[in-house]
């Protein structure tokens, strides 16, 4: 009997190791780059282009063939078809109302010239009439908008100003110097568009009846060239032979910039004045702002070095400007606060976004530029102003005050002293508010939660839920789940660093396994966020990696200084961390410590360019997309915020340059660059390989034709994919 029972435990013992076995050995749907790439499997649902109407109790949305519903937020029902595009055999792919909303400009074909550049044709329709005009037949416009009276749309063309006359249907051109390549009015220079985010260098008065705008005068900036090619998707039949040049302005580190005026055209006595912005001309005016008072228009002023602002008000009468605030701070400003810089409408006060207490909260001035209050405060970063209720008297705004890996919605009274937690759910919050602010639309995921988007009444009672993507978040398990783990990593110079992990779905500690790093690690930026994701990190981790996620320092979320650490010498901390963080990998039970492969795309491209050569002793197999490989070959306004200048700080550009440590390069290396990169010029993947070559290091290289920073159209990003799939199957999946 003693036997038997021996005998039956023994059986039973091996049934329990074969059954927990067998649970851990769960089969799931394979992810395939096709999934991600062409039938895109996983892409969460969303409430799209949401645009709240005068009233503040409706919204319109645009179907995808470019009809314009009129909806309740109370009900979410359709209320009324503002627009019907199949009557007018036309397809916009935007709009914008007039001031009264009896009227709507429509944009189509279309074309996109940068980042945020684009040409197009304009509409008129009249919504009471239900009458189309085309706003001219001169050739493609830029940029069109309404005049606050509603009578007027100005334009650019050719980098000229125009102006059309809705009542009298005539078209009046207002600035004749505009030359491509020379002389550009109203619309940015290449490098004020992609560095300060914006499309439209003019802006209307509150009563419509001047127009201030700036003047780039680009002739001294360096030229530089990229040669495109016949290509397929789209196919350029005119370059099928001989392949295009095509030349634009670009400043690079240390180099000239566009010199830039500032003007006001009157309409109704044709004159143009300029304004008085000061003798120096080294600077950048990244905004323009009329205040509520139609005489006086608000410029930004920034110095060369980006670290002293200054907000002046503009007579438009005379041209006379005055100081009235100014702001400085030891490293640089960020692009970001100048949106957050808002006139209420009484006229009375202004508030802006600052980080001079060390974390970027909000701060409330009166119209002559003297700080009233401090609104928010503590340890924590505002990271989106989203707006000021002006009948209520309350301020709305997103922080990372719960975590630097969540963001949450707070609004809080003119006086800095009431605050309340509109979100809920804790993870990822972005609102979007009605124009009174009576509801808002909120945005929420989480690592374990799809997009998740709900309507709430500005005190943030739930309405009703638009969408919850429930058979996303199923699905997703049928393919393993997300298996993602947040992790406090602690460096040996005592730095706490964010990262994330994500398991291959059977993974089990008895087993070693290779690790991919992710990281971008750009200065502001995060990739270590409290929110859904289930891409390609997934389909890597079942594969039979391990993924790894790290923010090192110069990332966002955690106040200035941790975010401006890498000031001067960019790359540098960036790489220890790194380090840091492969040397913590290693040492785990379960994983391959020869087999940790980073990759990284822009910024991140540079970094795993450094890591793989002067960081090589710690990493075995790395792929760098459209890397920068030296600070000297990327623009002025990003490189010299963060470095200044090369002749300021040569040692800061060359001493963290992948370049000039090709010799140090061990492992296996892909580089992927696309020709016709604008932004991160080819000219750094083929500067970076030429020191590769001389050093008689092997390494891979792919260029994608006629592709841009982004690289993707066609089967482009497809091809990409499966060219990394296929370079870590070869090199660390094994």
């Amino acid at each position: 009997m003693k036997l038997l029972k021996r005998i039956s435990i023994i059986i039973l013992s091996v049934i329990i190791t074969a059954s927990s076995y067998s649970q851990s050995a769960t089969k799931y749907k394979e992810i395939t780059v096709a999934d991600l790439w062409k039938n895109w499997t996983f892409w969460a649902g969303s409430v799209y282009g949401v645009r709240s109407m005068n009233n503040g109790t409706s919204y319109t949305t645009q179907s995808r063939n470019g009809d314009i519903y009129k909806f309740s937020y109370e009900t979410g029902k359709i209320t009324d078809t503002i627009f019907k595009s199949s009557k007018f055999e036309i397809m916009p792919t935007e709009y914008e109302f007039n001031s009264d909303e009896t009227k709507i400009l429509l944009q189509t074909n279309y074309k996109r010239i940068y980042r945020r550049s684009f040409t197009a044709n304009y509409y008129v329709y009249d919504i009471k009439n239900k009458t189309i005009k085309e706003v001219s037949e001169n050739g493609k416009q830029q940029i069109a908008s309404f005049s606050p009276s509603s009578d007027k749309i100005a334009f650019i063309r050719d980098n000229n100003m125009f102006i059309k006359n809705l009542i009298s249907g005539k078209e009046k051109q207002i600035t004749f110097d505009g030359k491509h390549n020379e002389i550009i009015n109203g619309i940015p220079d290449w490098v004020y568009e992609e560095e300060f985010e914006f499309n439209k260098a003019y802006e209307w008065s509150p009563n419509g009846k001047k127009i201030a705008y700036i003047k780039f005068n680009e002739s001294n900036v360096k030229m530089f060239d990229m040669t495109v090619y016949a290509g397929q998707k789209p196919k350029i039949e005119n370059n099928i032979l001989y392949p295009e040049n095509r030349t634009f302005k670009y400043p690079k580190a240390g180099e000239d910039n566009s010199v830039v005026s500032v003007n006001i055209f009157d309409i109704e006595t044709g004159k143009t004045i300029s304004l008085d912005i000061g003798s120096e001309k080294d600077i950048y005016i990244p905004r323009l702002r009329w205040t509520k008072d139609i005489n006086k228009l608000a410029i930004f002023r920034l110095n060369r070095l980006q670290n002293k602002f200054e907000l002046l008000y503009a007579d438009p009468n005379t041209g006379n400007t005055k100081v009235i605030y100014t702001e400085t701070n030891k490293y640089y400003f960020d692009e970001s606060d100048f949106d957050n810089l808002e006139f209420t409408d009484d006229g009375k006060y202004f508030v802006m976004s600052s980080e001079r207490d060390g974390y970027r909260h909000l701060y409330l001035h009166d119209i002559s530029g003297k700080e009233i209050r401090q609104l928010t405060s503590g340890k924590w970063d505002v990271t989106e102003y989203i707006g000021f209720d002006s009948k209520n008297k309350v301020f709305y705004y997103q922080s990372a005050e719960e975590s630097p890996m969540n963001r949450a919605v707070y609004k809080i009274d003119f006086k800095g002293k009431k605050k309340i937690k509109l979100s809920e759910k804790v993870g990822t919050n972005i609102a979007e508010f009605s124009n009174n602010f009576k509801y808002y639309i909120n945005y929420f995921s989480n690592t374990q939660t799809p997009n998740y988007v709900t309507l709430h009444n500005s005190k943030g009672n739930l309405i009703r839920v638009l969408k919850d993507n429930n058979k996303l978040k199923t699905k997703c398990q049928e393919y393993g789940g997300v298996n993602k783990e947040f992790i406090r990593l602690k460096t040996s110079e005592g730095i706490n660093l964010n990262a994330y992990m994500v398991k291959p779905p059977n993974f089990t500690e008895t087993k070693k396994y290779p690790v991919i790093i992710y990281q971008y690690s750009g200065p502001g930026s995060q990739q270590v966020l409290n929110s859904w994701k289930f891409d390609w990190q997934n389909l890597l981790a079942q594969k039979g990696a391990i993924v790894f996620v790290v923010d090192p320092r110069g990332t966002g979320g955690r106040g200035e200084e941790f975010r401006k650490q890498t000031y001067l010498q960019l790359g540098k901390y960036e790489t220890i961390d790194l380090i840091e963080t492969a040397k913590y990998l290693k040492n785990l039970p379960y994983v391959k410590p020869d087999k940790i492969g980073i990759w990284g795309w822009s910024y991140g491209g540079f970094m795993t360019s450094l890591c793989m050569t002067k960081a090589a002793d710690y990493f075995s197999t790395g792929i760098a997309v459209a890397p920068v490989t030296n600070w000297r070959y990327y623009d002025n306004i990003y490189t010299e915020r963060f470095m200044r200048t090369p002749q300021e700080n040569p040692n800061g550009y060359d001493d963290n340059s992948p370049i000039n440590f090709a010799d140090k390069l061990k492992g296996n290396l892909l580089i992927v660059h696309g020709s016709a990169d604008d932004n991160v010029h080819l000219q750094n993947t083929v500067e970076f390989s030429e020191a590769l070559v001389q050093e008689g290091k092997q390494f891979d290289q792919f260029i994608y034709t006629n592709r841009n920073h982004s690289i993707y159209g066609g089967n482009t990003r497809f091809h990409l994919y499966t060219m990394m799939l296929d370079f870590w199957k070869e090199h660390l999946l094994n």
